[in-house]
């Protein structure tokens, strides 16, 4: 690829990766990779002036569904325009490859169904250029991007391709099922998968109610999968488990490490149901590291959180008849509607049926206005209960009114995972814990309900400078947990670090300036399909292998990411 010949960044306080201090100093980057780091003389094609701005590596950010669009967009927003220079995809178990074209309409409708990517956009969207894995891989190294990215291959497309309407079904895998998903398993890493991914939760499910066809399988299954990365001596093992029986559980995840060798990285979330499970898996965890084996547990930087809205796929009225009647109008008919006096009635009569669904949708105790600066770490007192209690009013009608605003575009934030306590305490235990790295952003994925993926600048402004409800934590230890450990997890050990030798790959940030706007309703996907994007102020300039991709958070149009082929050593 063509990369700039050189670039000098001077001036600039480096928070370099390896956890120590900042300090002062100057990079110069050539053909890509950081060659000097200090006090840089001479001089180069470009030169930035990095006075007053904090100057790290770029953001890695390895929990991203990004499959799909990087097939069709060369754009990986908002990943790429929030300081993530390095995307992971294929993670939870899904992805498009393997897939015979027999398999490809069960494939789209289980990417809508768990990430929430309409299937109008999946069929216009997706090339389908590919029917291997090592294809899929040819096709993405065929284009550009603005951020690099990497993959792992999906457990349900594996399982589908081998075992068709059976794997799909969820039927018991074979011997010989299990011998040729481990086969085409190591091909795939070979060809420069970073690994495999699965998903054991009952919450994925296909747009058509199936649960995810990996949901269940055998251990067997999952450790010679596993031990066919291990004969090939590569990959990392991902996955997400509901750990309804956490020691049961964790105890076939240790056995299938230590058959096969390969470090393993999961999802850690705390429940409401069950708010100090999570302490039992990081007791096991610490358990198995202690005894030498690799194992990380991805936590997020905030809740893992719902985000309502008329305008988008969920509200607290969601499954409610006189509001489902409405969803296929035509937007501004729909909002007519919801503002008619008798249809608003109407709703607000009528109950959900199911016990769960309305304690995930219409917990008023735990739902929140989300303004602009957008806060994500709400006190009770601003809960919509607590507003509704102020104003004399049923919690309900405050919601719906709520919702109204902004040409019912309007929206409240309702934290689902690791708010039991209505603050972030649990998350700064969990960043905190040894064994933890940031992960979960879910970046290119959850269109219509979820915006994560500016979790890493959350990371930065929220924990080092804006909380004021608990402690913060040190922003050199930040970066690197966002920066050089991410990348180790999956083993891309050529970036994260502003050090010789190590990817050209930096964030020039204003820190003091750094917020997070509101996440916005865009229309910028295939067959004008919807999604969710955020945006940030204070990114001077994000730079990929040597070359300016945004500067004050505008899009340069030069697309240095490529494809990465396989872990990566200096």
């Amino acid at each position: 690829m063509t990369l700039q010949a050189s670039l000098i960044i001077r001036n600039g306080m480096l928070v370099d990766g390896t956890g120590n201090a900042p300090y002062h100093g100057d990079i110069k980057i050539v053909d890509g990779t950081i060659t000097e780091v200090g006090q840089v003389t001479g001089s180069a094609d470009e030169e930035i002036d990095a006075k007053g701005m904090l100057v790290t590596p770029g953001f890695v950010d390895i929990h991203t569904h990004y499959d799909g669009q990087v097939t069709w967009s060369h754009q990986l927003a908002s990943s790429s325009q929030l300081g993530v220079t390095t995307v992971v995809m294929g993670n939870c178990g899904i992805g498009f490859a393997p897939c015979l074209p027999e398999h490809r309409a069960i494939m789209m409708r289980l990417m809508e169904g768990v990430e929430d990517i309409p299937g109008v956009v999946l069929a216009e969207g997706l090339p389908w250029n590919w029917q291997t894995f090592p294809q899929y891989l040819d096709a993405l190294e065929a284009r550009n991007y603005d951020a690099d990215i990497a993959t792992q291959i999906g457990h349900a497309p594996l399982r589908i391709h081998v075992m068709g309407d059976r794997g799909a079904a969820r039927e018991p895998a074979t011997e010989s099922d299990i011998a040729a998903m481990a086969q085409l398993a190591g091909e795939a890493v070979q060809a420069g998968a970073l690994g495999f991914s699965t998903s054991r939760t009952i919450l994925h499910k296909s747009s058509d109610g199936s649960s995810t066809p990996t949901l269940g399988a055998a251990e067997k299954e999952l450790a010679g999968i596993a031990l066919g990365l291990k004969k090939v001596g590569l990959g990392t093992l991902q996955l997400v488990t509901d750990f309804d029986d956490v020691d049961s559980e964790f105890a076939m995840l240790r056995r299938i490490v230590e058959q096969s060798g390969r470090p393993l990285s999961l999802t850690l979330l705390q429940h409401e149901h069950l708010p100090d499970r999570w302490r039992r898996v990081m007791a096991l965890m610490h358990e198995a590291t202690d005894a030498g084996l690799k194992m990380k547990a991805q936590v997020g930087a905030r809740p893992v959180a719902l985000i309502f809205s008329f305008a988008l796929s969920l509200c607290p009225f969601s499954q409610l008849p006189t509001y489902e009647s409405l969803k296929d109008l035509p937007a501004q008919e729909r909002l007519a509607k919801l503002r008619d006096p008798a249809v608003r009635a109407s709703i607000l009569a009528e109950e959900h049926q199911e016990a769960m669904y309305k304690r995930r949708v219409a917990n008023f105790e735990n739902l929140y206005p989300l303004g602009d600066p957008p806060e994500y770490e709400p006190s009770p007192d601003s809960c919509i209960a607590a507003i509704a209690q102020r104003l004399g009013k049923p919690a309900a009608e405050v919601a719906y009114d709520i919702l109204l605003g902004q040409e019912g575009q309007a929206m409240l934030y309702r934290p689902l995972y690791n708010y039991f306590d209505q603050n972030l305490e649990v998350v700064r235990e969990m960043l905190l814990d040894r064994d933890t790295v940031p992960g979960l952003s879910d970046g290119g994925a959850h269109y219509g309900f979820i915006c994560d993926a500016s979790f890493p600048t959350y990371l930065l402004t929220h924990w080092a400078r804006d909380r004021t409800r608990g402690e913060k934590i040190p922003l050199e230890q930040l970066v690197k947990w966002q920066t050089q450990d991410t990348a180790a997890t999956v083993g891309l050990h050529d970036r994260g670090l502003l050090l010789p030798g190590y990817k050209g790959d930096v964030n020039i940030i204003d820190f003091e300036n750094l917020h997070l706007h509101a996440p916005k309703i865009v229309h910028d996907l295939p067959a004008g399909g919807r999604r969710l994007g955020q945006k940030a102020e204070g990114y001077r300039a994000t730079i990929v292998s040597g070359v300016v991709t945004y500067r004050d958070g505008v899009a340069t149009g030069a697309l240095p990411g490529r494809l990465i082929r396989g872990a990566q050593k200096i």
